[in-house]
C-alpha cells in the first residue's frame, strides 16, 4: 500500500512506470475530459499533474466562449456591461493576458454590476454563468409607501437586504436585465420567503404575523426575452419559514456575443382581497443543469 501511495505521488516505490513519468501533454489530454473540481483534485497527485492542471489549454476549454467580455464586466464592476465592452479591446492591448486558470478563478467570484444591484459568477463545478438580481433593482408597486413595503436587513440574502411586504391589494414585482449570456439553456426564478425571518438568541426564526391572502389566488409569473421567447407559470405561495425559488420559465441563448434582454414579472392583482407577509429577495438566473435547491429547514 505504501508503494502504491508513493507511485501516485510520482515517487519510485519500485520498478516500473509511475504517474510522474507520464508526459505532461498526455496528462493534459486526460484533464480536458474532467470538470474543474476534478482537475483541482488531480493536481495534487504529482508535479506533472500540477503542471498540466495549470495549463491554459486545459482551463480555456472550461471557460465560456465569451469569457473576455465577462472578464471585462467583472473588471468594470459597477461601471456596467456597456462601459466594460467599450473598454475591453483597449484593455487587452495594454495588459498582459492572464493565465486562463486565473481568469476562471476571477469569474467564479461575485462580480457585481449595475450599481452593485446585480451580480454574476461562474458555477465552479460546471463553468455555467449564474446571476442574481437584488430586490432593490426591481420595480415594485407601492415600494415607496412604508405602510406596504420596507427594505429590511437579512444576512441570508446575497445583497444583505430584502423587500418585505406587510399588506397590499395590488401585488406586482417586475424587473429587467440585459446581459451577454454564454450559449445554453437557462432557468429563471423568484427567490421569496413567506413570513419575516430574523434571529432570536442566535437562532433563526420567522414571524407569521402578516401572512395572509396567498392561498386564495395563485401568483402569476411571466418572462419574455428580446428574441421572442416567452414563459409563464402559476403557483400558490405556501410553506412558510423557508426560502423558495419559484420557477418562472426557461430560455435559450444561441449567440454569446449578442446581449439578451430578459423581462420578468411576479403578479397577484386580484383586488378582492389583500395579501402580505412576504419577503422578496432576488431574481435568480442559472444554467438548467443546476437543479433547484431549497434552503435548509432550520426555522422555528
Amino acid at each position: 500500500m505504501g508503494a502504491a501511495a508513493s507511485s501516485a505521488r510520482g515517487g519510485r516505490g519500485g520498478e516500473g512506470t509511475v504517474l510522474g513519468d507520464l508526459p505532461e501533454n498526455c496528462v493534459a489530454e486526460v484533464l480536458l475530459r474532467l470538470d474543474p473540481l476534478e482537475i483541482c483534485r488531480m493536481a495534487r497527485l504529482s508535479r506533472t499533474f500540477r503542471g498540466a492542471a495549470s495549463g491554459d489549454g486545459v482551463w480555456e476549454s472550461k471557460l465560456p466562449r465569451n469569457y473576455a467580455r465577462l472578464l471585462a464586466v467583472a473588471a468594470a464592476g459597477d461601471g456596467g456591461e456597456r462601459q466594460a465592452a467599450a473598454a475591453a479591446a483597449a484593455a487587452e492591448l495594454e495588459a498582459e493576458p492572464l493565465p486562463k486558470k486565473e481568469v476562471y478563478a476571477r469569474l467564479c467570484r461575485r462580480n457585481r454590476f449595475d450599481g452593485g444591484k446585480k451580480e454574476f459568477w461562474l458555477d465552479k463545478g460546471g463553468g455555467g454563468v449564474c446571476m442574481s438580481i437584488s430586490s432593490m433593482a426591481l420595480s415594485i408597486t407601492g415600494i415607496d409607501d412604508r405602510r406596504y413595503w420596507n427594505f429590511i436587513p437579512n444576512d441570508e440574502s446575497r445583497f444583505r437586504t430584502v423587500a418585505y411586504l406587510s399588506q397590499i391589494w395590488w401585488f406586482e414585482v417586475r424587473g429587467e436585465v440585459e446581459f451577454c449570456f454564454p450559449e445554453g439553456t437557462y432557468s429563471l426564478f423568484y427567490r421569496v420567503h413567506l413570513g419575516r425571518p430574523f434571529k432570536r438568541l442566535g437562532r433563526r426564526v420567522y414571524s407569521s404575523e402578516h401572512i395572509h391572502g396567498w392561498d386564495i389566488k395563485p401568483v402569476r409569473f411571466q418572462m419574455s426575452t428580446s428574441d421572442g421567447q416567452h414563459a409563464q407559470s402559476k403557483s400558490y405561495l405556501t410553506d412558510p419559514g423557508g426560502w423558495i425559488n419559484h420557477h418562472v420559465g426557461d430560455f435559450v441563448v444561441k449567440d454569446s456575443n449578442k446581449p439578451t434582454n430578459i423581462r420578468f414579472a411576479m403578479i397577484q392583482i386580484d383586488c378582492t382581497h389583500t395579501k402580505g407577509g412576504l419577503c422578496v429577495d432576488s431574481v435568480v438566473v442559472k444554467p438548467q443543469y443546476l437543479t433547484q435547491k431549497k434552503a435548509p429547514r432550520c426555522y422555528v
